[in-house]
C-alpha cells in the first residue's frame, strides 16, 4: 500500500472520530456551556443539529442561543432566536416561557427599533402586561410595572415613571424578591437623579438598593446588578460634587469580574471614571481611563468583527458543504459497486479534509493580516486621541477663566459700585455711622476676592435664600442715601433650587449695577413675583431712560448681553421699556419646573 493511501485512511478515521465527538455535544453539554458562560464555545455548536436531536427542548435551545447573543452584542441574531423560541413555547402553551420572551424582549426591541421602524417594544410590553393580569401574578405584574417605568422614563414622564416603579418595588416586597426588588430600587434611583435632579434622593434608594443585595443569602448572586448598582453611586456623588466618593464607588465597580455583557459595561464606567478625574483636573487619570475606554471599544469592535468572519466562513463551509453533497450523490448513482463507492468516498473524504486543513492556513493568515491592520489602526488612534486630549485640557482651562472672569464681574462689579456711591456721600458729609459700613462694604469685597476660585454658589444664597439676599443687597445700597430701593415680593415662602436661585440672584445685582451706574436714578423698585410655574423678576427706575434700540442684547461686554444668556439658558424671557427722561423697566420671566 503507497504512502498516500495510507494517509488517505487515517484521515478517513480521524474525520469519523471528529463526526463521534460531535455528536457527543447534546443538549445537556449546550446548558453547562452556559451556565459556565462559555459563550464563544456555545456559538461553535452546530445549532440545527442539536435542535433536530433535541426536538422536545427547541425552545429552551433558541432562548439560550439568544440570550448568547445578546451578551455578545449581536442584536439581530439574539432577536431571531427570541422569535424562534417565542413561536415553540406558543406552539406547545407554554404561556409563562412566552411572558418570559415579552419580557426580555422588551429592551431588545427598544434597542432595534431606532435602525428598524417596524420594530415596536410596546407590542411585547402590552402581551406581558395581558398576561400577567390574566393569571393575575404578583411576579409577572411586578415585571410589567417595572417595564412600564421603564417606558415612562425615555419619555421623561417622571410621574408616571416612579408612580410604576414603586408599585413594582412593592410587589417584589410582597413575593420577597431580592434581586428583583435591588433592580427597581436602582431603577427609582435612577427616576431621582435622571428626571427629577436630586442627587440626595437617588442615594438614598441606592443605599436601600444596596441592604436589600448584601441581604440576600443565595450564593449565585448576580454580579452585573452589583456593578450597576456601584457605577449609579458614582454617578449620583459626582452631580452633588463630591468627586472622592464617587471614585471610591467607581473603584468598587472596576474591581468586579463581570461573566455577563463585561465589556458593554467596563466601557461605560470608564466613560465616567475619566470624567470624573477631568473635573478633579487630574489629567493622567483622566487620560489613562480615557485610553481604557478607547481601548475596550476597540475591543468590542474587533469581536463584531470576529463573529463577521465566523458567519462567512459558516456560510461559506455550508454552501461548500451543499456542493459536496451533490457530489457524492452523483457518484452514488453511477456507482452501483459497493466497494467502489466505499473507496471513492474515503478519497473525498481525504481530499475533503486536506482542502479544509489548506483552506483553513488561508483563513489563519487572512485574520492575521486583518489584526495587523487593526493593530497599525489603534495606534493611529492612541495618537489622534492624545492629541485630542491635550485639546480637551486647554479648552478645560478657557473656560474655567471665563467662570472666574465673570464671576468678578457679576458679583464683585455689583458691590464696587455700592462702595463707591458711600464714598461720594461720605465726601458731602460726615457721618461716622456711613464710614463704618463703607469699611465693613471693603471688608466683604475683599473677602470675596479671596472665595471666588473656590465657590461656585454665592454663601448668602446658599444659607438664607434667595428673597433675603436680594434685600440685603437694597439695604446696603439704600443706605447711601443716593438711591433708595424697594423689595416687593409674592409667593416666595419657599426656597427654590438653590442653582437657580444664585442664577437669578446674579442677574438682579447685574440689573442694579446698571441703574447705579447708569440711571443717576433717585428710586428703584425690584417686584419678584412667584407663580405657579414661573417667576417674574421686574426692576424699575425713575433715572434718566434711554433708547433701547441702541443698546441691543448682543452687544459685546457683560451687561445687558450678559443677564441675556443667563435668561435664555434658563429657558426665559427678557424685555426692555425705556424713553429718555421717563425712567427703565426691565422684566424678565422665568419658568420653573
Amino acid at each position: 500500500m503507497k504512502k498516500y493511501e495510507c494517509l488517505i485512511i487515517i484521515l478517513f478515521f480521524v474525520m469519523l472520530a471528529n463526526a463521534q465527538q460531535d455528536k457527543a455535544i447534546n443538549y445537556q453539554t449546550l446548558v453547562e456551556f452556559y451556565e459556565d458562560n462559555a459563550f464563544d464555545s456555545i456559538l461553535e455548536i452546530n445549532q440545527d443539529k442539536l435542535i433536530n436531536d433535541f426536538q422536545d427542548q427547541a425552545g429552551d435551545i433558541y432562548e439560550i442561543y439568544a440570550n448568547t447573543y445578546e451578551i455578545l452584542n449581536q442584536d439581530d441574531k439574539a432577536f431571531d432566536n427570541y422569535i424562534k423560541a417565542k413561536s415553540f413555547y406558543q406552539a406547545n402553551g407554554e404561556l409563562e416561557k412566552v411572558a418570559q420572551i415579552n419580557s426580555g424582549m422588551y429592551f431588545l426591541v427598544n434597542a432595534l427599533s431606532k435602525t428598524n421602524e417596524n420594530l415596536d417594544s410596546e407590542t411585547y410590553l402590552k402581551e406581558l402586561g395581558d398576561y400577567a393580569t390574566s393569571v393575575n401574578s404578583d411576579k409577572w405584574l411586578m415585571a410589567y410595572y417595572n417595564l412600564m417605568g421603564v417606558e415612562y422614563f425615555y419619555p421623561t414622564q417622571k410621574d408616571s415613571a416612579k408612580y410604576y416603579f414603586s408599585k413594582a418595588n412593592s410587589l417584589a416586597t410582597k413575593i420577597d424578591s431580592s434581586k428583583a426588588s435591588s433592580r427597581i430600587l436602582i431603577n427609582m434611583g435612577v427616576v431621582q437623579l435622571n428626571l427629577y435632579n436630586q442627587p440626595d434622593s437617588a442615594v438614598y434608594y441606592y443605599n436601600k438598593a444596596l441592604s436589600v443585595y448584601l441581604l440576600d443569602d443565595d450564593e449565585d448572586k448576580e454580579l452585573n446588578l452589583l456593578f450597576d448598582l456601584y457605577n449609579n453611586f458614582g454617578r449620583a456623588y459626582v452631580e452633588q460634587q463630591n468627586y472622592s466618593n464617587a471614585i471610591e464607588y467607581y473603584k468598587k465597580a472596576e474591581k468586579i469580574d463581570l461573566k455577563k455583557f463585561n465589556d458593554l459595561s467596563k466601557r461605560l464606567l470608564y466613560s465616567n471614571m475619566q470624567a470624573n478625574y477631568y473635573y478633579l483636573s487630574d489629567w493622567e487619570n483622566a487620560y489613562n481611563y480615557l485610553y481604557m475606554y478607547d481601548s475596550i471599544n476597540e475591543v468590542i469592535n474587533l469581536n463584531d468583527q470576529k463573529y463577521n468572519i465566523k458567519d462567512i466562513q459558516e456560510k461559506y463551509n455550508n454552501e461548500k458543504l451543499r456542493a459536496d453533497n451533490l457530489e457524492i450523490e452523483s457518484k452514488r448513482i453511477q456507482s452501483r459497486n459497493l466497494s467502489y463507492g466505499l473507496g471513492a468516498s474515503i478519497i473525498l473524504g481525504g481530499i475533503i479534509l486536506l482542502l479544509f486543513f489548506k483552506n483553513r492556513k488561508r483563513k489563519q493568515e487572512l485574520i492575521n493580516q486583518l489584526q495587523e491592520v487593526e493593530t497599525q489602526k489603534l495606534a493611529n488612534q492612541l495618537k489622534e486621541q492624545e492629541l485630542k486630549s491635550i485639546d480637551a485640557m486647554i479648552e478645560g482651562q478657557e473656560k474655567e477663566r471665563q467662570r472666574i472672569a465673570n464671576d468678578l464681574h457679576d458679583d464683585l462689579g455689583s458691590l464696587i459700585a455700592n462702595v463707591k456711591l458711600h464714598f461720594n456721600a461720605l465726601q458731602v458729609k460726615e457721618n461716622p455711622g456711613l464710614f463704618d459700613k463703607t469699611n465693613l462694604l471693603i471688608e466683604e469685597a475683599y473677602q470675596k476676592v479671596r472665595t471666588v476660585a473656590h465657590a461656585k454658589n454665592s454663601g448668602v444664597i446658599a444659607k438664607q435664600g434667595l428673597l433675603i439676599a436680594v434685600q440685603n443687597m437694597a439695604d446696603k445700597i439704600s443706605t447711601a442715601n443716593k438711591i433708595q430701593i424697594e423689595v416687593i415680593d409674592h409667593g416666595l415662602e419657599e426656597r427654590l433650587e438653590n442653582n437657580l436661585e444664585l442664577s437669578i440672584f446674579r442677574m438682579i445685582q447685574e440689573l442694579t449695577t446698571n441703574v447705579i451706574k447708569h440711571a443717576h436714578a433717585t428710586e428703584a423698585t425690584l417686584h419678584l413675583t412667584h407663580h405657579e410655574d414661573s417667576l417674574n423678576i421686574m426692576v424699575e427706575d425713575n433715572g434718566v431712560g434711554f433708547n433701547p434700540s441702541q443698546v441691543t442684547k448682543t452687544n459685546a461686554g457683560m451687561g445687558i448681553s450678559s443677564i441675556d444668556k443667563r435668561v435664555s439658558h434658563l429657558g426665559g424671557s427678557m424685555t426692555i421699556e425705556s424713553e429718555p427722561n421717563k425712567g427703565t423697566t426691565v422684566i424678565i420671566d422665568i419658568p420653573i419646573e
